[in-house]
This record gives structure tokens, sequence and C-alpha cells, in this order.
């Protein structure tokens, strides 16, 4: 039997993605092709998303995504998801995308993307998932700017 608490917190769902890049990750400029970090993204937050919930999830939407500076092929590319805001049976995730080159261990921010997904039951239903438990003052404030782009999302359907 799954556990599926009514509420969880923000810290429950964090998830951590590692991979190195290679040469078949390359772009014609040499640098890591932009639609492979976005698959990368998707899965670190639909991971983040089906932690919380306990459920199969789908996409449906990204906001959206600027890459700051290139990853480099030979780069160790760390994302990191959480869940920053939760309705009835959609959350968003937050992905933060960090570039390390690891022989210097020098890290770099290359951006941070937002996405929606929504839980399905066994039937692939949308399904109700567990409220956020804010733990921080920090959390309570990404929260309120979690539920500010949600309302612009449906204010733009």
């Amino acid at each position: 039997m799954t556990n599926n608490p009514t509420q969880k917190t923000i810290r429950a769902s964090r998830v951590t993605l590692s991979q190195l890049m290679h040469p078949e990750h390359a772009n014609l400029l040499g640098n890591v092709h932009g639609g492979w970090i976005m698959k990368l993204v998707d899965e670190a937050g639909a991971l983040a998303c089906m932690r919380h919930a306990q459920k199969k999830v789908v996409t449906v939407a990204i906001d959206s995504m600027t890459f700051r500076q290139p990853i480099r092929i030979g780069d160790l590319i760390i994302l990191n998801a959480e869940v920053t805001y939760t309705g009835k049976s959609s959350m968003e995730a937050e992905v933060l995308v960090v570039a390390e080159n690891p022989v210097t261990g020098e890290q770099t921010h290359t951006n941070t993307a937002y996405l929606v997904y929504v839980a399905l039951d066994d039937e692939g239903r949308p399904t109700t998932v567990p409220a956020l438990i804010i733990e921080t003052e920090e959390e309570r404030l990404r929260m309120e700017q979690a539920k500010e782009r949600q309302q612009r999302r449906i204010s733009q359907k």
C-alpha cells in the first residue's frame, strides 16, 4: 500500500540529477544541445513531482527557458528540482541547472526553469496531490511567487 499523505514538505520532493556531457550531446557549435538540456530539465521536474504526488505525472507547461551560459562537452550538468506549488491535481517544479567543470570544480548556474505537471491516477485521469507544508520564510516567498506564475498561466488560456 502506498503512502499518500494530504500534506508533504517541499524538501521531500527534492531530487538531483547529474550527468556528464559527451560529444553525442553536442550542437553544431560544440556545446551541449539545448534540446538535450530541456529533456533533462523535464525529467528532473517530473521526478520531483512524482516523488511529491507518488503518482505518474504528465508535463502540462514549461515556462520560458533562457540559456544564460553554454554548457560544454565534458561538463557535469547538475539539475536540482523541487515542487514549489500545488493545486488540486497540478504541481509546479522549479529546476535549477548548473554546469560544473569536474576537474576544477568551477560551477556556473546556466538556467532556471519552471514546469507544470498534472498527477494521474491508474486510469490516466487527473488526481489530487498533497498540499505543500511550508517550513521557512524563503519557502513561503517562493510559494507566493509560484502562485503568481500559476495565475499568469491561467489568465493566458
